[in-house]
């Protein structure tokens, strides 16, 4: 059967190959416009929601302050396309499936699709950590450090592109467990080799929250440790299934 799938990718040419993928890409825009379009009615319900967490913290009656001309058409459309972009992400998962899955064993599409399901799990996981728990704290802890002469109103721009940069961080690098035990179940790891790793994960993790959050030991923190949690969680499942493929490898054997 894999013979078969292999024969007929070799002799696709390239232009299939490019053609295969246009198809693909057309089909993630498309999908994106979709969701944007469908979400176009509530994009001020959306922006207002994702504004509470720091209007929150601030005196009462606070505003956000608009310091370009169209920052206020502009604020709410990142919120809009971001919101698009993250329900459209299944299917865009599913599409870049659909490119790769005839190049696979039979074995590795049972991984896969799992794989799919836990990363938009995991992804949409680490945006709403980042927006009820770090959120929750970090807007607080900056505003009480502010000085009274201060008035601190940050501007629409710089606010949104902030905390989208913020849960693309924390997306992303609440992926760990689900990276961690997609290469362990393709055996490209072993448990070994990932507790021997744990070391250098750690400083990894603390780089990574210098790199991605705010220069304060706290939001670091924040980020840091689940990383580090999140990875022992991936070795911790890892180490079950390499004992679950050992003991059917030791049956398999005494039933020969």
């Amino acid at each position: 059967m894999k013979e078969a799938t292999t024969e007929k990718l070799q002799s696709m040419t390239v232009t299939a190959h490019l053609l295969e993928l246009r198809k693909r890409i057309m089909l993630i825009v498309i999908g994106i416009i979709v969701c944007t379009v469908a979400l176009a009615p509530f994009m001020q319900l959306l922006f207002d929601y994702l504004s509470k967490p720091l209007l929150s913290s601030l005196p009462q009656g606070t505003q956000l302050l608009s310091v370009s001309v169209i920052a206020p058409v502009m604020g709410p459309l990142k919120v809009l396309l971001f919101c698009a972009f993250c329900i459209s992400f299944p299917f865009t998962l599913f599409q870049i499936w659909e490119f790769f899955s005839p190049g696979l064993y039979k074995h590795e599409k049972k991984v896969v699709i799992p794989f799919i399901i836990s990363s938009v799990f995991m992804f949409v996981l680490g945006i709403a950590y980042c927006y009820f728990i770090v959120f929750g704290f970090l807007f607080k802890f900056i505003a009480s450090f502010s000085p009274e002469s201060i008035s601190f109103a940050p501007d629409i721009d710089s606010y949104i592109s902030f905390v989208l940069h913020m849960f693309l961080a924390f997306g992303i690098t609440f992926e760990v467990p689900v990276a961690v035990i997609l290469l362990s179940a393709l055996n490209v790891v072993t448990p070994t080799k990932l507790k021997k790793f744990r070391r250098y994960l750690i400083v990894i993790a603390f780089l990574i929250a210098a790199i991605l959050t705010p220069p304060d030991i706290t939001s670091q923190l924040m980020l840091a440790l689940p990383i580090i949690i999140l990875y022992e969680i991936g070795v911790v499942i890892s180490y079950v299934l390499f004992k679950k493929k050992e003991s059917i490898k030791l049956t398999t054997q005494v039933a020969k």
